[in-house]
């Protein structure tokens, strides 16, 4: 028996997580595979009620599960700094989920926006924990004319290292070519330092490819060449846009999920769409769950259920096939409902 926290969040998080685990449900009793839920409501509506996103120890609470499951937060009246430095980013932190893992992929009866995307199938690695979103700075003056901020990026050599690394055996797995970002042209330390790095290890992988991207010609060759993606690998800042955009490639940042990964396996992975709460869509039942969906399709693989993960994005990918089966940020017919029973249909009969 695996457990598994879920936090459903805000708005729309609770309806794709309900969605998720209708899918998780199906596939695990094909499988034979058993897992057991706890439900936590740590969201924008705790901070407004208690004043704070989680209670005290929570994160103590977390520590002994097997996965997280997430849904969305965020919502008016909450500064987005304080849901996602009240939730997101200590769980991210205090797990060590130094990876953070965007697939993007253009499945056929999904439009991209583009005219000539083609196939379309890589990976976004974002180093999660580090990098540009450090809580080194702060305000000076505050309230004067010469008030002024600070915020300090931190790049080590340890944390360069293991994304490095964990970037490079995942392209070694898949067609054996790595893009990296940067742009040390215009950052005078801490990007020559990443550069520096990733080139010493990928001198380990001389059967990966490897090219180096300034971030601003990478963002263009994204919506220009998508095709020509194997893995990306980025720093938290960059890796973050870049997946985003990726995800407005691939037709809509809907269907797009994410994990949080500790490699080691020693805290739990946490596991949630790319998206956010949508509070102008949310209770309407016109959320995409494909994004929570997939996330735990990633669930299982990460739980040791590669057969299992790959049922559920075989079902997605049939669903979406039949504009039946596509909600209507997609261009379908289907309400959010009416998603997951696509989905659940084509699990039932592959």
């Amino acid at each position: 028996m695996q457990r598994i926290a879920v936090l459903p969040g805000d708005g729309i998080g609770t309806e794709v997580t309900a969605a998720a685990r209708t899918v998780l449900d199906a596939v695990t009793r094909r499988h034979g595979i058993e897992l057991a839920y706890d439900d936590f409501d740590w969201s924008c509506r705790r901070y407004l009620e208690h004043g704070a996103m989680m209670p005290d120890g929570g994160l103590e609470q977390l520590r002994p599960y097997d996965a997280i499951l997430l849904g969305a937060v965020g919502w008016p009246g909450v500064p987005d700094h304080v849901s996602l430095w009240g939730l997101l980013i200590p769980i991210r932190r205090t797990f060590r989920q130094y990876v953070n893992l965007r697939p993007i992929r253009v499945f056929e009866g999904v439009g991209s926006p583009l005219r000539d995307a083609g196939a379309v199938d890589f990976v976004v690695v974002r180093e999660n924990v580090e990098g540009e979103y450090s809580e080194i700075g702060g305000r000076f003056n505050r309230g004067f004319p010469d008030e002024m901020a600070v915020q300090e990026s931190v790049f080590t050599r340890a944390g360069v290292s293991r994304i490095a690394d964990y970037a490079l055996t995942l392209a070694r797995g898949r067609r054996s070519y790595l893009t990296w970002a940067t742009k040390s042209n215009g950052i005078v330390h801490t990007m020559p330092f990443w550069d520096e790095v990733l080139a010493e290890r990928a001198a380990a992988f001389p059967d990966v490819r490897t090219d180096r991207e300034h971030i601003d010609a990478l963002a263009a060759k994204l919506v220009l060449q998508p095709g020509r993606f194997d893995v990306i690998v980025a720093s938290n800042l960059f890796g973050d846009i870049l997946s985003d955009l990726a995800a407005a490639v691939a037709g809509s940042i809907g269907i797009a999920p994410s994990a949080n990964l500790d490699p080691t396996r020693t805290f739990p992975s946490m596991f949630e769409p790319v998206h956010g709460s949508a509070p102008d869509i949310a209770g309407q039942g016109l959320a995409n769950p494909v994004g929570a969906i997939w996330s735990a399709a990633l669930m299982l693989e990460h739980l040791g259920h590669p057969a299992a993960a790959a049922d559920v994005l075989r079902a997605v990918e049939r669903s979406l096939a039949d504009p039946a089966g596509r909600t209507r940020d997609l261009g379908g017919e289907a309400d959010t409902a009416a998603a997951v029973r696509a989905v659940v249909g084509h699990l039932s009969g592959s």
